[in-house]
């Protein structure tokens, strides 16, 4: 079958100053490809459903890690295998090439995926009909777009093996309620769901367009301008807020900013400026100075087939116990024991990849210039042993990104390995927007 031809901005943006291994943002943004092509009709049934008949809801443990939610699923009685919950991609995918032979997946039209800045594709094959379970629940023929490489190495980014990622689908067949804290998911059976009771419950409607979800909500930009703005609700994007000031000419960045690198698409840096807004309101909830990503229109990254002004991410959902109805288009939001955390950025500037059999070895992958890092002395390639004598390897990524977050002028004393010895860094952490 000869392979057939898609633009499609695999833009991942990030909260923080981050190569395309770091981004907090894992934003799959598969928004050209025409979902008629790949055999998804959005009006087909549900693909998932419960496992016992009569069954009206299950709870799933998952992993939190990074501001992502990680689940375990079982793919035609092998696994089990991670997968990325993610309400921004509208199919789901197989990212790890190594799942192909074991998994014994029929290989359907072939498509060259070309991403932002693109000059060479990324090989890509439609596969259907696999069998996918998980806690309680099953698909009987799912349908996957495979990558033929692991481009988007989510396993270094995020410390332990991760296979793909799974979106519209799971959001379309159930009720979905996260509890971040607890670190566990209801599924509902979106017949019988009854929409959560209590004074510290609020609601905010949103449309589903191309298989995803967009809130419009007031975004108070500055002190004298407050804006509807149409967001993406994405679960996979581990920033709070990105905007796009290309999207309404009323939008600027702020004056108060920091240069970036947001993310990167399959060959080239996605740059643009962290800055904060004023606040945000949800329903009766209000949220306030909000770190903010601000790509730069000219990155070629923002195409999108629904026109929109950005996205809201997990940094600001885990705020909440979130449930998000699909059926009555509804996002429901209780306040929980982090709502009242600040907005945060990386106040080191090391972009660290794990590897190893248990992805607890770490490795500077980038220095921000001019960063706290940078000033230290620190340098790429230089393998991370202990923070403030801890060794690192009884450390997961998550619990070094909170270290490095961790507050303005806090001082960490570094243990590195560098060209076979050992040397010392004193990190002082600074708040730099």
């Amino acid at each position: 079958m000869s392979a057939r031809w898609f633009r499609v901005p695999l833009f991942l943006p990030c909260r923080q100053w981050r190569a395309w291994w770091g981004c907090r943002l894992l934003t799959l943004l598969l928004a050209l490809l025409p979902l008629a092509t790949l055999g998804q009709d959005p009006s087909l049934a549900p693909a998932f459903q419960f496992e016992k008949a009569g069954q009206q809801k299950v709870r799933m443990a998952f992993s939190f890690q990074r501001n992502l939610i990680i689940v375990k699923a079982f793919l035609n009685e092998q696994g089990p295998y991670n997968f990325l919950l993610d309400s921004g991609v509208g199919i789901s995918l197989i990212t790890d090439p190594a799942l192909i032979e074991p998994l014994g997946l029929e290989r359907g039209a072939n498509y060259h995926v070309t991403g932002v800045g693109e000059e060479k594709s990324l090989e890509a094959f439609y596969s259907d009909s696999v069998r996918v379970k998980m806690t309680g629940v099953k698909a009987s023929a799912l349908s996957f777009l495979v990558l033929s490489e692991d481009v988007l190495n989510l396993s270094g980014y995020v410390g332990m093996p991760v296979h793909g990622i799974l979106g519209y689908d799971v959001f379309n067949s159930f009720v979905v309620q996260v509890e971040p804290t607890a670190e566990q998911l209801w599924f509902h059976d979106p017949a019988t769901y009854r929409p959560p009771r209590g004074r510290r419950w609020t609601s905010v409607a949103f449309n589903l367009e191309g298989r995803k979800s967009y809130l419009t909500v007031p975004v108070s930009l500055t002190d004298s301008l407050t804006l509807p703005l149409k967001l993406i609700l994405d679960t996979g994007a581990g920033h709070a807020l990105s905007l796009e000031t290309a999207s309404d000419p009323r939008m600027r960045v702020p004056p108060q900013r920091l240069k970036a690198q947001l993310g990167r698409g399959l060959n080239g840096a996605i740059n643009g400026y962290l800055g904060r807004v004023q606040g945000m309101q949800l329903g009766r909830y209000r949220l306030h100075n909000l770190l903010t990503s601000f790509p730069n229109p000219e990155s070629g990254a923002l195409r999108a087939e629904v026109p929109r002004n950005g996205n809201i991410g997990f940094e600001l959902l885990k705020r909440f116990e979130v449930v998000i109805d699909y059926t009555h288009n509804t996002l429901w939001l209780r306040p929980n024991g982090l709502y009242r955390d600040p907005f945060e950025h990386d106040m080191c500037g090391i972009e660290l990849l794990a590897t190893g059999p248990d992805y607890r070895r770490y490795f500077v992958l980038r220095i921000e210039p001019n960063s706290p890092a940078a000033t230290a002395g620190l340098q790429p390639d230089d393998e991370l042993v202990s923070i403030n004598l801890a060794p690192v390897n009884r450390l997961n990524l998550t619990q070094i990104s909170r270290i490095f977050h961790s507050g303005d002028n806090h001082t960490l004393f570094l243990l590195l390995h560098r060209n076979g010895e050992m040397i010392s860094a004193l990190v002082r952490l600074k708040r730099q927007i």
